[in-house]
């Protein structure tokens, strides 16, 4: 028994590999391709050893594809590591890294910012802004009520996000439609087209230290996933570790939806593929869920950089993706589901 135990281990270690290998390659295929391709002996070059034939490679690479290869990686594993975290403490296979009302109340921060015709910089801070607000309010809302069920916690973030919905709504009523509401609109669908390098060092550091904390509690998420009952007579602290698993992984949503705008699916349909593949130990899966989730949005990112003559935004082939997939998941778990 125990030895299987030890096979399956060793075996999904070797997945999550696999995986890594997988992800560096795509970065470098990333890299060259494109409208104007460059050769993978021209990235190396320029990456390392700081040289150049063309100075026009060298701007094309250091500021436009490098950091939004880095963005699609960073908001890709984001979005996919607070999903299975979301999905692990509910219990609840369809709850996705939204479902608190940080993306409704990012967009809600972003619009305000757009309506001001504020600086790019300035609409990202808004937006990282509006999402940390709509959890706090989600998380108030049972606080008041004096209860700590997570039923009521999810009835909050529906609230929240309907709240939220109906203030966008509003601006996007009031907002010029010749420049300030295809903005709004066209940030909604979530884009790299404008990522630079400051926007991804803006939100690398809490992303990557809410990440850390999410991978040294896996251990402690797999037992909240046994329910608040069983997890308590295990001697944990339900409440402080529940709170903390969701400030990091809200964290990690506000960072992506500030970055590339609202970007659905991922976090919803990469957790259960990441189960397939190396089962619901969270030790194992949320490595697998940041990798693949990196995987997915690069070849998303990629796809809809030379689709055709004019860029499509990112959420679109997402959805066009992530609806299909995840139809076939639910038939797939049916029985489970029931």
């Amino acid at each position: 028994m125990k030895e299987g135990q030890k096979q399956r281990k060793r075996n999904n270690w070797t997945v999550n590999l696999a995986l890594l290998i997988v992800l560096l390659a795509l970065v470098l295929a990333c890299l060259c391709v494109g409208k104007y391709s460059l050769s993978p002996g021209d990235v190396f070059r320029i990456l390392f050893a700081g040289e150049a034939a063309d100075p026009m490679d060298a701007n094309l690479l250091l500021g436009v594809r490098l950091p939004r290869t880095l963005a699609a990686v960073l908001v890709g594993a984001a979005l996919a590591l607070s999903g299975s975290v979301y999905q692990s403490i509910f219990k609840n296979p369809l709850v996705s890294p939204d479902f608190l009302g940080v993306s409704a109340g990012a967009c809600v921060g972003a619009a305000i910012a757009i309506l001001a015709s504020a600086a790019a910089v300035v609409i990202q801070v808004s937006a990282f802004a509006g999402g940390i607000l709509a959890v706090s309010l989600t998380v108030f809302i049972p606080r008041l009520l004096r209860t700590d069920s997570n039923i009521m916690l999810v009835l909050a973030g529906i609230i929240v996000s309907g709240a939220m919905t109906s203030v966008l709504g509003f601006i996007k009523y009031i907002a010029d439609p010749q420049t300030q509401l295809a903005a709004i609109t066209y940030w909604q669908l979530g884009s790299f087209a404008y990522v630079d390098n400051r926007a991804v060092l803006s939100v690398l550091p809490l992303g990557i230290a809410a990440g850390i904390v999410l991978l040294l509690l896996a251990w402690w998420i797999n037992v909240l996933s046994l329910g608040e009952q069983e997890a308590r007579s295990l001697g944990a602290k339900v409440s402080l570790l529940r709170g903390i698993c969701i400030v990091c992984a809200t964290v990690l949503t506000a960072g992506a939806v500030c970055i590339a705008g609202t970007i659905g699916w991922v976090g919803l349909v990469i957790p259960h593929f990441g189960r397939m593949l190396v089962g619901s130990d969270n030790r194992v899966l949320l490595p697998a869920s940041i990798l693949m989730g990196g995987i997915f949005m690069l070849l998303v990112d990629t796809v809809t950089r030379i689709i055709g003559p004019a860029e499509m935004p990112v959420s679109i082939l997402t959805g066009i993706i992530g609806a299909p997939v995840f139809a076939w998941l639910l038939y797939r778990q049916r029985r489970t589901l029931r």
